[in-house]
């Protein structure tokens, strides 16, 4: 199984960047799919979630009403949409892959995001 994040890069402050994690390897839709981020010298953050069928989503308080996840199951992908980028939105973005029955799952490598001006 694999999961390869792309997208990251150097955005002003009230930019916007969209991420992807592509997916290979196991049944992408049976899996909740997450994404985290971890700013240096901070614990990692859990960021959004977004259930098998893309019914239901969740964010952390810090992004809400500024990201989006999304998914798209017939090409093993999972976005993060993210505007109004903030210097605080700076951090490594790692895409993971849950499958909520066991608690198994796998983790991308991670995508930096440099937010300044």
């Amino acid at each position: 199984a694999q999961l390869v994040e792309s997208g990251g890069g150097l955005v002003q402050p009230g930019g916007s960047l969209r991420l992807s994690c592509a997916a290979s390897g196991f049944t992408f839709s049976s899996y909740v799919m997450r994404w985290h981020r971890q700013a240096p010298g901070k614990e990692r953050e859990l960021v959004a979630t977004i259930s098998g069928t893309g019914g239901s989503t969740t964010y952390a308080d810090s992004v809400k009403g500024r990201f989006t996840i999304s998914r798209d199951n017939a090409k093993n992908t999972v976005y993060l949409q993210m505007n109004s980028l903030k210097s605080e939105d700076t951090a490594v973005y790692y895409c993971n892959a849950l499958y909520a029955l066991t608690g198994n799952g796998y983790w991308g490598q991670g995508t930096q995001v440099i937010v300044s001006s």
